[in-house]
């Protein structure tokens, strides 16, 4: 028997990077997955790979805009249709601005803010009322090591990293006796969409030496932005664990998955 054989999971962010890779390695463990994304495309990609992996038969794929209430309301109603029921949601889904602090603007910070941490708050509201009907239930939402260790030109972002990991810590305590937990991955140097556009995002007169210290002291195979990376079936397994029985007494807390750039 697989580890998630009968776990039926959401994932959001699902058309690439790393809840693309979380999406893929949950449905080879065995686990009906629902992937969600605002990119069409991108999830056709996905339900391509799936079908190579010859797991297809277990993925429904569902566009929808976190940033959207009524996107996220709608659905979240159509995810727990199709699956019949929800064991686990992972809110991969995120979006990544950069600027000097000084001369970011209001729409931009709301709506890195917006998209990230209410986006995260929307999924979970909509989701909790379905994940406490089962009395062993997980969350994991994403952190960035951005929320701990300091990343220039990244402030909107670090703070509603930030914010997830607290709001991931209230969930746990809140929900830890209907048999929820609530952890949240901080993952860093890992390759990504939002790591590949993360250089054109820069400001050009970004001084790299402050960036210097953001790589991994681990040895890696990617390379995004020119920055050395690791695949993200790296955090994709870790995200396995959690909502499998093997990560049955982890909740409230974070677990870094950098590859030791903050060692």
């Amino acid at each position: 028997m697989k580890r998630l054989e009968g776990n039926r999971v959401l994932v959001t962010g699902a058309a690439s990077g790393i809840g693309q890779a979380t999406t893929l390695r949950l449905l080879e463990e065995g686990a009906a997955v629902v992937a969600a994304d605002i990119s069409a495309d991108g999830l056709d990609k996905t339900r391509a790979m799936a079908g190579e992996a010859g797991t297809a038969g277990r993925l429904s794929t569902l566009e929808m805009n976190i940033g959207d209430e009524a996107s996220v309301v709608d659905g979240v109603r159509s995810a727990v249709g199709a699956l019949g029921g929800l064991d686990s949601l992972v809110n991969s889904a995120g979006i990544l601005r950069a600027a000097h602090t000084h001369q970011m603007s209001l729409q931009d910070w709301n709506q890195i803010i917006g998209v990230n941490l209410t986006g995260t708050f929307l999924v979970v509201r909509e989701a909790l009322p379905t994940l406490l009907t089962n009395p062993r239930s997980a969350i994991v939402n994403f952190s960035s090591t951005s929320a701990s260790f300091a990343h220039p030109y990244m402030a909107a972002y670090a703070a509603s990293k930030g914010g997830i990991q607290s709001f991931t810590h209230a969930l746990a305590l809140e929900y830890a006796k209907q048999g929820l937990r609530a952890v949240c991955v901080a993952p860093g140097s890992i390759k990504s969409g939002i790591t590949d556009a993360t250089a054109g995002y820069l400001p050009p007169d970004s001084d790299w030496s402050l960036l210097a210290k953001l790589s991994p002291i681990m040895p890696t195979t990617l390379e995004s932005s020119g920055a050395p990376m690791a695949d993200p079936g790296a955090v994709a397994g870790v995200i396995a664990m959690l909502v499998s029985d093997d990560g049955a007494f982890i909740t409230g807390t974070e677990i870094r998955i950098d590859g030791g750039t903050h060692a």
